[in-house]
């Protein structure tokens, strides 16, 4: 399609011949004929019956003498320029045509007796119809002598020709050119009726607030034929071709078209569009039915549609027989919408989409593009004024900073059958699970999706990891934001790659046996106007009450967790990971702040629920179908909530109420915020006083199985100044790596999930950086500290094989006798023991002592039913850059009593270290 030139508008020179509503749609003469009628006279010695029976067979239409006299005698001696074609008629059509056609004036009549008809024509006209229909047009007919009407007709008759001959020239090389279009006469004696859009249906579509343009533009049955009108701004020209019959529609200014077909049911067509310097031949999308059916938009009305994102947005597909792209979109509020995009140069003028009911979907079938067209919704909004808006089901963007939506489809084939078919074998809370937390652009910074999957799967499976957890993958404007403010909730970021691409990255990572999670946040939005911020001009995916649609600490908006399409909205767009990129669980955002209404606010800067608490009601209620639907229709996956504060039941079943009155909120697993703060708080101070924070390292237990916990030593925990996590430990170099060493190891043991973000494994001294990514130098073995680094790595790597073996570690995390302390009371001696026992009983020992200095014989209790004990995991090994104060072998249980145990063991403790020990 080449640019367009501005509006023609009303033609100043067209006849008002060609002007008159009644008018029939004018024809395109044939480049290479000129007065067509006049040639045929001269060559032809047959009688001006046969000429006219010829014209009225090629035009598979009928026409009664009053007939002709309401559309008047001009529109015979066009219709005599039918082609030869009509010879082929039996005999059968063409006797009752001539019959019919015996009644028209003569192609040769005079000029006297033209002017006598077109008067008598006028008059009759003039009595027939009231004033209140007559056009000043058809009162110009009237007025004409037969002189002008002679050289005005002269007139059109050479602009029909030269547009006509521009027609093929436009086209594509080796297309045939076009048949002589020939005016098109009603199909009946009733009254004509004029087929161009009436002045109201006209003014709504220019100004882009037509509800439904389908009942205008297109093809409809009127009396006295098919009546088609077109939209096209900036065309110079429209037909249409429908199997042999090809007309040429009127232009009526404005970029509007209309002609009267001589049918009596809407034929399938097609229109040729002329514009300078070319002709598209194209559908007409106005000819379409709707792409969404009952079942779709009621499921939308009540906020039930599962799969939302196959109804709305815009998808490839083939619809009624036709290629194209049809889209969908929710905008209530909306007085009109439209569809600006590279196909049609970013002008929705001519792309007006109908409103489906009461549900508030817009929606259009678009022949003949597909993917990879840019595209925005142009959303006229109450007030009369427009804006440009990304479409909010996109499943493909433009490259940040750029805006646009991207037509695509989904082409990946998957590949992990195998771990989709046991990923639901055991729940995630009674499996190991240790995280690794990427951020993806930073992870190794400038590579692609598929360039990740090269590395990132081998990287994270000789770890020892059992899933990855991504930092926010859907589509955001600011990089900064590490994808917590987020405008694609439905495209993964196009910085990395297309959706594809991403699809092939969590493939390549379950067939190297690694789960994937993705942070999920539905709490907020931004604000930017392309995006959702009162999308149609009013606060429709935020909360309409001021107060709970600003959130105080981000300056983004609140969903309107009340509104039934906007929890569709959240809950599809969480199926939409599950099930489209086969996404094993989602880390749901900022629970917190959707679950209280006072959430950093100050009095007054919030209202009461209606009970006149302070609980989101309407955000509970999300969370609770968004877990239970997710539990039911994808086995496997598991939710997990970052969660800050002690509501009761986050891991609750749903349908069980707790002692607040609230059922569960129904997440298979929680954050545990307070034992990353008390845990991390203890290990910063020096050991000397850490003596006064022994609580701060036991208190977890107290409340440990009130809910089924990670334990998160996430990004939030390494920036924003915090630095790192062996930065936060204190002494010297080798104090910080011992000290880092024994936390790991005293978590990896604790009850609870694992979760660590990318660099701490390998001792990062710097906080992370979104733009620099963890330092991989320090690991390179060309740098001289390297083997302080990598003992680190290697430790975490042992951690996590254990782990895995070792049943104990992680099969009763959630039950009370998972777990049993030996001993967490030795504050002076800054020690900790216990004992992790899986379902069948045996044990794990873990004890750190997280003072700097060696304990010799320190005994601890332990059962009497294990014979001996075996070191299984040393922090202070050697490989690992400790002091290599170690215990290979196994060590034998004494009678005596200790702890409260029947029986006990002395060991030597090693400084600033966490030791395991197993039945030998």
């Amino acid at each position: 399609m080449t640019a367009r030139s501005s509006s023609s508008g009303s033609d100043p020179k067209q006849t008002a011949e060609t002007a008159g509503p009644e008018q029939p749609a004018v024809a395109r003469k044939a480049p290479a004929k000129k007065a067509p009628a006049k040639k045929a006279a001269a060559k032809k010695t047959a009688a001006k019956k046969a000429t006219a029976e010829k014209a009225v067979a090629r035009r598979a239409a009928t026409r009664t003498a009053d007939a002709t006299k309401a559309v008047g005698a001009p529109g015979t001696a066009k219709a005599a320029m039918a082609r030869k074609a009509a010879a082929a008629k039996t005999a059968a059509e063409q006797a009752p045509a001539a019959k019919r056609t015996a009644k028209a004036p003569a192609a040769k009549k005079t000029a006297a007796e033209k002017a006598v008809t077109e008067k008598s024509v006028a008059k009759k006209a003039a009595a027939e119809k009231t004033a209140a229909k007559k056009t000043a047009a058809e009162k110009a007919v009237a007025k004409k002598t037969s002189a002008e009407k002679a050289a005005a007709k002269k007139t059109a008759a050479k602009k029909t020709a030269a547009a006509a001959a521009k027609a093929p020239a436009g086209k594509a090389a080796g297309k045939k050119a076009a048949a002589p279009r020939v005016a098109a006469p009603p199909v009946s004696a009733a009254p004509a009726v004029s087929a161009a859009v009436d002045a109201l249906d006209r003014e709504r579509l220019l100004s882009g607030t037509h509800h439904d343009p389908h009942s205008v533009l297109g093809a409809h049955p009127v009396a006295g034929g098919v009546a088609v009108r077109a939209f096209r701004p900036y065309a110079l020209g429209v037909a249409v071709v429908a199997g042999d019959l090809q007309v040429e529609l009127r232009h009526d200014g404005d970029g509007f078209f209309s002609g009267l077909l001589p049918l009596e049911d809407v034929p399938e067509y097609r229109l040729e569009v002329a514009y300078a310097g070319t002709v598209q031949d194209t559908e007409d999308a106005y000819r379409f039915l709707p792409t969404l059916g009952e079942l779709d938009l009621y499921l939308i009305g009540e906020g039930r549609h599962e799969q939302l994102w196959q109804a709305l947005g815009a998808h490839p597909t083939t619809h009624q027989g036709v290629a194209g792209t049809r889209f969908a979109v929710w905008a209530p509020n909306a007085r009109g919408v439209r569809i600006a995009g590279t196909f049609n140069y970013w002008d929705g003028t001519a792309y007006p989409m109908r409103s489906l009911g009461a549900t508030g979907v817009w929606e259009l079938f678009v022949p003949g593009i597909g993917e990879g067209e840019l595209y925005k919704f142009e959303i006229t909004r109450p007030d009369g004024s427009k804006t440009l808006r990304a479409d909010p089901m996109a499943r493909r963007t433009e490259v940040p900073p750029a805006t646009s939506s991207v037509v695509t489809a989904s082409h990946h084939e998957w590949r992990d059958e195998e771990w989709i078919a046991r990923r639901a074998e055991r729940p995630a809370h009674e499996a190991p699970f240790s995280v690794y937390e990427v951020h993806l652009p930073s992870w190794r910074p400038g590579l692609t999706y598929r360039e990740l999957a090269d590395q990132l799967p081998a990287y994270v499976r000789d770890l020892g990891f059992t899933h990855v957890e991504l930092m926010p993958v859907a589509e955001h404007p600011f990089g900064g934001s590490w994808g917590y403010q987020v405008t694609g909730f439905y495209a993964p970021t196009a910085r990395l790659g297309t959706p594809d691409d991403f699809k092939y990255l969590v493939d390549a990572l379950h067939r190297a046996g690694i789960g994937v999670l993705m942070d999920w946040v539905p709490a907020h939005f931004p604000r930017d106007e392309w995006a959702l911020a009162e999308f149609d001009g009013r606060p429709l995916y935020e909360h309409s009450d001021p107060l709970r649609a600003a959130h105080p600490d981000w300056g983004t908006l609140e969903f309107d967790f009340g509104r039934r399409e906007v929890r569709n909205f959240l809950v599809a767009n969480a199926l939409y990971w599950c099930e489209e990129f086969h996404i094993d669980g989602l880390r749901v955002d900022a629970v917190a702040s959707m679950l209280y209404l006072d959430y950093s606010r100050e009095p007054g800067q919030w209202r009461p629920n209606e009970y006149g608490g302070r609980e989101n009601l309407d955000a509970v209620a999300f969370l609770q179908e968004m877990n239970a639907t997710v539990y039911r229709r994808v086995p496997g996956v598991v939710t997990v909530a970052e969660e800050s504060t002690a509501w009761d039941g986050v891991t609750r079943a749903t349908h069980h109420r707790g002692p607040s009155g609230f059922g569960g909120l129904g997440f298979g697993l929680k954050w545990n915020m307070g034992w990353m703060h008390d845990s991390l708080a203890y290990m910063s101070n020096d050991p000397v006083h850490r003596r006064y924070h022994h609580g701060e390292m036991t208190f977890s237990m107290v409340y440990a199985y009130s809910e089924n916990y990670v334990l998160p030593i996430s990004h939030d925990e390494v920036v924003h100044g915090k630095g790192s996590l062996v930065s936060k430990m204190p002494g010297d170099w080798w104090q910080q790596r011992a000290n880092l060493r024994a936390y790991l190891a005293f978590m990896w043991s604790h009850p609870g999930k694992q979760l660590l973000f990318m660099g701490q494994e390998f001792a990062q001294g710097a906080e992370w950086s979104e733009e620099r990514g963890p330092d991989w130098w320090l690991i390179d073995p060309a740098y001289g500290a390297a083997a302080d680094h990598r003992g680190v790595l290697d430790l975490v790597r042992d951690l996590n094989s254990v782990y895995r073996a070792t049943p104990a570690l992680w099969a009763r995390d959630v039950h009370p006798d998972g777990f049993r302390w030996v001993v967490g009371d030795a504050a002076d001696d800054n020690v900790f023991a216990f004992l992790r026992c899986a379902a069948d009983g045996s044990p794990l020992l873990a004890v750190s002592n997280l003072a700097p200095v060696v304990r010799p014989d320190y005994r601890l209790g332990v059962p009497d039913d294990v014979p001996a004990w075996l070191e299984v995991l040393n922090t202070d090994a050697a490989r690992y850059g400790g002091s290599d104060v170690v215990r290979p072998d196994p060590v034998k249980p004494e009678p005596q009593g200790w702890h409260g145990f029947p029986a006990s063991i002395r060991l030597t403790l090693p400084p600033l270290a966490t030791v395991w020990l197993r039945p030998a």
